[in-house]
């Protein structure tokens, strides 16, 4: 297993797309949508969960109660189409219009942290994070997708100050494998959004920027730390009962 970046098939990053979009646009605008999404994928993974904001496609079988290691492969970042371009064409001083040298910065501080909070966040809830696959370790390769930065960190010769409803969106990309087999176990796709200061606006900076992606990174590693902890006090549970019907019948 190799530590390339997530690489999203056109199919479903136009679906993540989608999930993106119900942010912005509520309702029966994205009714058809939602009933268009696949049931399965061509690897053969069937859906588990449809929600506004996030889809699920899991393995037939698939028990995650077998995985107590976690390898993290780097996230790969991707803006929001055109983000850039319409970002520059609102922003009237030059000295703050972003530029592509920004932009990889960006996405590179971002898997940075990707990686950091996500493995922070495994550690505390009792799973180990390694550096190698092999037996018990199942791995991530995420990407986040659909990136929007409201209020960009660029250094410019003037100080000037960017107020902000909220600090943008993100929709995360995952795929899980088995750390030995490389066995394609499950896929997920989960729009989320900065929290809002609607109707006021708040000053945005980069350490508040960060602040709101912790947020968000923290709240996906958590519910997914969780899933795994769960299945295995589900399989110990089971485990024991077992063991337990083996002693009464012995």
């Amino acid at each position: 297993m190799t530590a390339n970046h997530t690489r999203i098939r056109p199919l479903l990053l136009a679906f993540a797309t989608i999930l993106a979009a119900t942010i912005l646009f509520s309702g029966n605008a994205m009714a058809a949508d939602k009933q268009d999404v696949p049931e399965t994928t061509p690897e053969g993974l069937k859906l588990f969960k449809n929600e506004k904001h996030r889809l699920v496609y899991l393995a037939d079988d698939v028990d995650f109660g077998v995985y107590t290691k976690v390898y993290i492969v780097d996230a790969a970042v991707a803006f929001a189409k055109n983000w850039q371009r319409d970002y520059n064409r609102q922003e009237r001083d030059l000295s703050r219009k972003v530029s592509d040298k920004d932009v990889e910065r960006m996405k590179n501080d971002l898997s940075a942290e990707f990686k950091k909070v996500f493995t922070q966040t495994m550690i505390d809830n009792g799973l180990e994070v390694v550096t190698e696959t092999g037996p018990d370790v199942i791995v991530l390769r995420p990407a986040i997708i659909n990136l929007v930065v409201n209020a960009p960190d660029i250094q410019g010769p003037s100080r000037s100050y960017t107020f902000t409803a909220d600090a943008g969106q993100m929709t995360l990309y995952l795929e899980l494998y088995d750390g030995v087999s490389g066995a394609y176990l499950a896929e997920i796709m989960d729009a989320k959004s900065a929290r809002r200061t609607a109707p006021n606006m708040s000053y945005s900076t980069k350490a508040t920027n960060i602040q709101e992606a912790d947020r968000m990174l923290k709240s996906w590693a958590n519910e997914l730390a969780s899933h795994f902890n769960t299945a295995r006090a589900a399989d110990a549970e089971r485990d024991a009962a077992a063991e337990a019907e083996q002693a009464t019948e012995g």
